[in-house]
C-alpha cells in the first residue's frame, strides 16, 4: 500500500510539474472524445430510425454496428492508419466507429418501445408518419437513446487512450510512453485524469439521463 500511495503522490507531482501539457493532452482527448461522438450519433440515429421503418435493412445496419464492436479497438486504428495516415483524423474515425454500437441499438430499442396505444392515438389525430417520428416516438425514446450516448461516451474516454498510436495525441500519450519508459509516474499523471474524466462524464450523463426518464412519461400521457 505505501508502494502504491508513494507512486501515486509522484504521479500527482508530475502532473503538477508538466501542468501546461497536461492541459493540451487533456484538451486533445476531450475532443477526440467529443467530435467522434457527435459524428457517431449524427449517424446511429438516422441509422436506427430507418432500421426501425424498414426490417429488411434492420439486419444489415445492426450486423453492421455489431461487427464495428467486435473488431478490437487496436485492429481499428490499425486499419485506418494505411487509409488515412497518421494523425488527429484517423483517430476520430476510429473512435466514431467504435462508438456507434450502442447509440444504434438504443435508438432501434428506444423507438421501438414506444407503446402502439400512443402510436394510434397520434395517427387517430391525422399525424403523418415523419410527424409521428418527430413529435413522439423521438421524444419518448430520447431517455433510452441518451444511455446508448452516455454508454459510448464513457467507452471512448478509454479507448482515446490508443489514439497515441497513430499520432492522435490525448491522454495516451503520458500513458503508453510511461509504460515503454517503466516511468510509473507519467503512467499515474496520464491514468488518473482519464478515468476522473470518466466518473465525471458518466455522472453528468446520467443525471441528464435521469431528468429526460422523468419527464417522458408526461410525454405519453399528454399524447394519449
Amino acid at each position: 500500500m505505501a508502494g502504491i500511495a508513494s507512486t501515486f503522490i509522484d504521479g500527482m507531482q508530475y502532473l503538477s510539474s508538466n501542468a501546461s501539457t497536461f492541459r493540451g493532452l487533456l484538451q486533445r482527448h476531450l475532443l477526440l472524445v467529443l467530435i467522434s461522438e457527435v459524428v457517431a450519433i449524427a449517424v446511429a440515429v438516422p441509422l436506427g430510425v430507418i432500421a426501425t421503418r424498414y426490417e429488411r435493412a434492420k439486419g444489415t445496419i445492426l450486423s453492421l454496428g455489431n461487427v464495428a464492436q467486435t473488431i478490437p479497438p487496436l485492429a481499428i486504428i490499425a486499419l485506418a492508419f494505411p487509409i488515412l495516415g497518421l494523425g488527429y483524423l484517423p483517430s476520430v474515425v476510429a473512435l466514431f466507429i467504435y462508438a456507434l454500437l450502442p447509440v444504434l441499438t438504443n435508438t432501434i430499442a428506444g423507438i421501438e418501445s414506444v407503446e402502439d396505444g400512443v402510436i394510434d392515438a397520434a395517427r387517430g389525430m391525422g399525424m403523418t408518419r415523419n410527424e409521428r417520428l418527430t413529435q413522439i416516438e423521438l421524444p419518448l425514446a430520447l431517455p433510452v437513446i441518451f444511455a446508448g450516448i452516455r454508454t459510448s461516451t464513457i467507452i471512448n474516454v478509454g479507448t482515446a487512450y490508443l489514439a497515441f498510436f497513430i499520432g492522435g495525441g490525448g491522454l495516451g500519450v503520458w500513458v503508453i510512453s510511461g509504460i515503454n519508459l517503466f516511468n510509473m509516474p507519467q503512467v499515474v499523471a496520464g491514468a488518473v485524469p482519464g478515468a476522473l474524466l470518466a466518473i465525471s462524464l458518466d455522472f453528468i450523463l446520467g443525471r441528464i439521463e435521469g431528468r429526460l426518464g422523468d419527464s417522458s412519461p408526461e410525454g405519453t400521457s399528454a399524447v394519449a
